[in-house]
């Protein structure tokens, strides 16, 4: 049991009758049953002397900023505690996208509610909205402020506005929580350059190379072409600042229990919005440590955990999504492990199913899907999943080399030819992506590009290739109805459910043509979307179809994330066949073909599942009995069926 479920047991009296006359008793008991977790994860980042020092303003620090919360938001956390799986229900389906791209404004935003109602969105992750430098600001990822909402997308008031009906409609949102490094424009920072010790603590700030050179002995390059190294120089200090990401974004020292202080405050001050998920950035980057790639440290475990047993003391129904874009073995770690199982972060990205999908349209087999999925460690219960193609990120190649090796494929060759096929540097490859910050140093690289163009929407229609466009069409379907299947939480990214292809735009933006990842944020086309009932485009055939996807989903409860997936092998290299299990409701079994032929899957395959071909199936994508003229079932190139015995 984690501390979210021992939470409710603690106050299932005070649940039945909401709302709760005081609040206060409950986060007294809350306070009381986290306080030797919170003591434990303190003391071993901070030392014991720390529990003299400052960990009494900590202690001073919890019931301070639950006094802030605001009456109606400590309600509502209570309520999301009472259903305390609420994010792992089959009616979750999020969108991500970039207020400005998609409407403007936060007020243009809000008069599209009841466009995410008619497709059936009902989780918005906006991009970052708080104040950043006017010029380069990695889209947002350098932050001026945590609390100030930038002027081009509104007032505070225009959020609080959108959040109030966001809430009306049953529906709930997700924002960023910059929680590695601020802007060099920041107020800390700042104060550091003037020379105040107390805010050059606040980083790694350093007289000399001694120790940078330390560090980079050991610390890979995030973004090798337009920020090598992981220092820079400041003249106005005439010293060296940590910057992982970009020069102007100076990496936070945790080291110092100030700052872990003072982002709790951040942290709070952005739940008090009214977010219900809070997605932490770059949170494998939290400790550094010489001699370490400085991700992934188990005392940035700890950290994190003790920012949730914070937050969740003062605002228990806000939940965390680990932004960990690492390798397998390590996103699993982020959801807690040992004593901290389940009390880490309650959702993550599954950025390797993600990497192995693409993997699996440019190779047409699921065998390294395969290979790799079934040695992954199981989650926590807990604990779910952001299945997702794509995001406003690259595409990165998270898959481990050893299950590369045994596909028998070279792990360096395969992965050149990954970014080849979508770069469009292969002569057959459909794709037309482009390759992200290539570290010739050991061959690593990134992709970016719309989903659409990398499926092939783009080629056929500049080649006004009908068959191309039908394929392309057929694999963006494919590659949602997986993410709608499969345990978690689906994200969509804007724009991707209407096909829209790359904006090249961004090349005549000085601020961004280095920076591919525009390629992959394009504006949304309420052109499009306001005349799509009227037309059979490729753009309708993929709204509609997606649409009836998501009701499909939403009315069977067993999409439902309680750790109910099984994979099951099958010796047809091109399908993959998985499992949703309850013991209430019918089975469903997920068949997909990533292959442009049609692939077979045999009757008695299916009966050693447990369905029986006699008795009937039913496709709930087609609401049809499966019609069998023999003992084999037949999948055309890029089809998926979600099956159920009649």
């Amino acid at each position: 049991m984690n501390q979210t479920s021992l939470h409710k047991l603690m106050a299932v009296r005070e649940l039945e009758s909401l709302p709760v006359k005081d609040a206060k008793i409950l986060f007294e008991k809350r306070f009381n049953s986290n306080l030797s977790l919170i003591q434990n994860l303190y003391v071993d980042l901070y030392g014991e002397r720390a529990l003299e020092t400052s960990f009494p303003h900590l202690l001073e620090l919890l019931p301070k900023l639950f006094a802030s919360r605001p009456t109606s938001l400590k309600q509502r956390d209570l309520e999301l505690l009472k259903d305390c799986d609420w994010y792992k229900a089959e009616n979750m389906v999020g969108m991500q996208l970039y207020v400005d791209r998609f409407n403007k404004n936060l007020k243009g935003l809000h008069e599209k509610l009841p466009y995410f109602e008619d497709l059936g969105v009902n989780l918005l992750h906006i991009m970052p909205i708080n104040t950043r430098p006017k010029n380069a600001n990695d889209g947002g990822y350098a932050v001026n402020s945590y609390t100030e909402v930038s002027r081009e997308y509104g007032s505070k008031k225009d959020l609080h506005t959108l959040i109030q009906e966001m809430h009306s409609r049953k529906m709930y949102l997700m924002m960023d929580f910059v929680v590695n490094h601020t802007s060099d424009e920041f107020i800390w920072a700042q104060n550091a350059k003037k020379g105040q010790e107390k805010y050059q603590s606040f980083y790694y700030i350093f007289p000399d190379r001694l120790i940078p050179d330390a560090y980079e002995e050991s610390l890979p390059e995030v973004f090798p072409e337009t920020s090598p190294g992981n220092f820079t120089y400041n003249k106005e200090m005439d010293k060296w600042v940590m910057t992982v990401f970009n020069n102007y974004q100076w990496d936070l020292n945790y080291k110092n229990p100030q700052v872990f202080m003072a982002m709790l405050n951040n942290l709070v001050a952005l739940a008090n919005y009214g977010v219900d998920v809070v997605r932490f950035d770059a949170l494998a980057f939290l400790w550094k440590k010489i001699g370490t790639d400085s991700q992934n440290l188990p005392e940035a475990h700890k950290l994190i955990s003790l920012f949730r047993m914070c937050l969740q003391t003062i605002a228990p129904g806000v939940i965390l999504l680990a932004e960990a874009i690492v390798s397998p073995k390590e996103i699993v770690k982020y959801f807690g492990e040992d004593n901290r199982k389940g009390n880490e972060c309650e959702i993550a990205y599954n950025a390797t199913l993600m990497a192995l999908l693409w993997n699996s349209v440019a190779t047409k087999k699921t065998s390294l899907l395969y290979n790799s999925l079934r040695n992954l460690p199981s989650k926590p219960k807990e604990g779910t999943w952001i299945n997702y193609i794509r995001c406003h990120d690259d595409i990165g190649l998270g898959f481990e080399d050893k299950y590369i090796y045994e596909n028998g494929w070279d792990a360096f060759l395969h992965r050149k030819f990954l970014l080849e096929y979508f770069s469009n540097k292969i002569d057959w490859s459909p794709a037309r992506g482009q390759i992200f910050m290539y570290n010739p140093k050991n061959g690593d690289g990134r992709i970016t590009g719309s989903a659409a163009s990398l499926l092939g929407l783009e080629k056929g229609i500049d080649e006004k290739n009908t068959l191309l466009i039908r394929t392309a069409i057929k694999k963006i379907l494919l590659m949602h109805s997986i993410i709608l299947s499969y345990g978690g939480i689906p994200m969509l990214y804007a724009g991707d459910e209407i096909g829209t292809l790359n904006d090249y735009d961004y090349l005549k933006d000085p601020a961004k043509k280095h920076d591919s990842r525009w390629l992959n944020r394009p504006k949304q086309d309420w052109n499009i979307i306001n005349t799509i009932s009227e037309t059979d485009t490729p753009q309708a055939q993929i709204y509609y179809t997606l649409q009836s996807l998501i009701r499909i989903r939403k009315v069977n409860p067993i999409f439902a994330d309680r750790n109910n997936l099984l994979l099951h092998y099958n010796p047809n290299p091109h399908l993959i066949v998985y499992e949703r299990t309850s013991n209430n409701t019918k089975n469903v079994l997920v068949v997909c073909n990533f292959d442009e032929w049609p692939q077979i899957l045999t009757t008695n395959q299916l009966k050693a599942l447990g369905y029986s071909t006699e008795e009937g199936l039913i496709n709930l994508i087609t609401s049809k009995k499966l019609e069998l003229k023999s003992a084999l079932i037949e999948l055309e190139p890029f089809e998926y069926m979600w099956l159920v015995q009649s």
